[in-house]
């Protein structure tokens, strides 16, 4: 027994040292983009929101928002509508070696993002394709779609299967049995794959790097303004705000994600 005690007290001070080591540099910028001085002190010279001011006025950085916007949105929608395909023919289907077909589209979680984008750049070269948005979306979309595909399985594996068997038994073909019946059920795995991969492709760097041409998103802005030393606040108040905006997202889709979960365990009952 006190072995258990030590071990679990031990297993805890690893995991907060653990966190603080992680967490720690993030924790630090929003700090610094208080700071009332162009450079990096501490402690800090004074506290002001002028920096934050100035990011309204900047159009490079609307610009490039606005491209994040569009690129994330439309990754997120078409990455959770080929998960919930993927999702359905995996669970409700017998396939024939479904594992190995779940492991290939799950590849470019493993290949390092680096590779991938030059593969895609030299693949989009060789056929004569310009690099734009459409480009770093495609290249998103690869990188999506596993996420996306990993939170339906789950959601779809969470609820009873009686009840579209029941749906069907009443008359209902497939097509209105998954939109009456289990899409309102897997609604929340749904809205969480939606939400974690507009983050995954608004937050991304390497691959809009090689792919995005002369269309800046908002993470390639970010890097462009690192090389001008007085436009380091802003950029410390920048990341400061996607920071917050992509924990605030993370949270909000796993906790839909649980909720549901909970909910299809209840459902069982």
């Amino acid at each position: 027994m006190i072995r258990t005690r030590s071990r679990l007290n031990t297993l805890s001070v690893y995991a907060v040292v653990y966190l603080i080591f992680l967490y720690a540099p993030v924790a630090v910028l929003p700090l610094f983009s208080f700071n009332d001085s162009q450079y990096i002190t501490f402690p800090l010279l004074g506290f002001t929101f002028k920096w934050y001011a100035q990011l309204a006025d900047s159009q490079g950085l609307q610009n490039a928002l606005i491209n994040s916007l569009k690129v994330g949105l439309s990754v997120a929608f078409l990455s959770t509508v080929l998960g919930i395909f993927a999702a359905k023919g995996v669970t409700r289907y017998r396939m024939r070696r479904s594992g190995m077909l779940i492991s290939f589209i799950m590849v470019p979680l493993v290949i390092p993002e680096i590779i991938l984008g030059i593969s895609l750049l030299m693949t989009f070269s060789v056929g004569g394709i310009k690099l734009s948005l459409i480009t770093v979306g495609i290249g998103h979309l690869m990188l999506c779609t596993p996420f996306s595909m990993l939170v339906l399985i789950s959601r779809m594996e969470g609820f009873d299967k009686s009840y579209e068997e029941a749906a069907q038994d009443l008359g209902e073909n497939a097509w209105w049995t998954f939109w009456r019946v289990t899409f309102p059920i897997i609604l929340p795995g749904v809205v969480a794959s939606f939400l974690l991969t507009f983050t995954i492709s608004f937050d991304e760097f390497i691959l809009a790097f090689f792919l995005a041409g002369t269309d800046a998103t908002l993470p390639l802005h970010i890097w462009s303004q690192l090389r001008f030393p007085d436009k380091l606040p802003s950029v410390l108040a920048l990341g400061a705000i996607i920071v917050m905006v992509s924990t605030v997202v993370i949270f909000a889709a796993e906790l839909i994600r649980r909720g549901g979960v909970d909910l299809g365990k209840k459902s069982k009952v």
